[in-house]
């Protein structure tokens, strides 16, 4: 009787079990690219002369070439996306996340789109929260000496930034439709502890 008792017992909990596995969350299908050291060397390349490293548990750049930006670029090409990431920069810092860079051969801001990161930028009109060149910015927001979000969709041609959780612009004229994703270094102290991405 009691041999029959215990195997009615693991029947039921290994019923409840594949019950409980049924009915778990399903996956949200995010991708982790960086999560503090996690994923900087599987997903990452540096390109250019930015020293671009783990520092304290986050990625950091911090010195370069002035005049010359430093990239550290995802190793995979990406088309439709939702891009979340997590930055700190210095109040005179020059950053951003550059999208489908079709060439890293040549990175530059007319080439991928890139949703920018410069408190101190000499022209505010395509300053923080901007895409440059596509979509200005009113009321800029400022980054620096903080930790900031950058929720970007980016769905054909059509590419929006939300900077901690206000949209800040949004276009309909990328300049390519597939390619990397970097984050730059131009000058200060810039720092990013999480990167995710979710394709569409």
């Amino acid at each position: 009787m009691n041999r029959i008792a215990c195997c009615l017992v693991v029947l039921v909990v290994a019923a409840l079990a594949g019950c409980a596995t049924q009915m778990g969350p399903a996956p949200s299908g995010w991708t982790t690219l960086l999560d503090g050291p996690k994923g900087f060397t599987e997903n990452w390349q540096v390109i250019g002369p930015a020293n671009w490293r783990i520092v304290d548990g986050v990625a950091q750049a911090d010195t370069g070439e002035k005049g010359n930006s430093g990239y550290l670029m995802t190793r995979q090409t990406y088309g439709d996306f939702v891009l979340h990431a997590e930055f700190w920069v210095s109040h005179d810092a020059n950053s951003g996340i550059y999208m489908r860079c079709p060439d890293l051969s040549n990175i530059t801001d007319r080439n991928c789109t890139e949703a920018n990161i410069f408190d101190e930028r000499p022209d505010p009109t395509y300053g923080t929260g901007a895409i440059t060149w596509e979509s200005p910015i009113r009321d800029m927001p400022k980054a620096g000496d903080k930790w900031n979000t950058f929720d970007i969709t980016a769905q054909g041609p059509r590419i929006t930034v939300v900077m901690n959780g206000v949209k800040s612009a949004e276009t309909n004229k990328a300049h390519a439709l597939r390619g990397n994703i970097g984050l730059q270094w131009a000058q200060g102290v810039v720092k990013f502890r999480k990167v995710e991405i979710r394709s569409l």
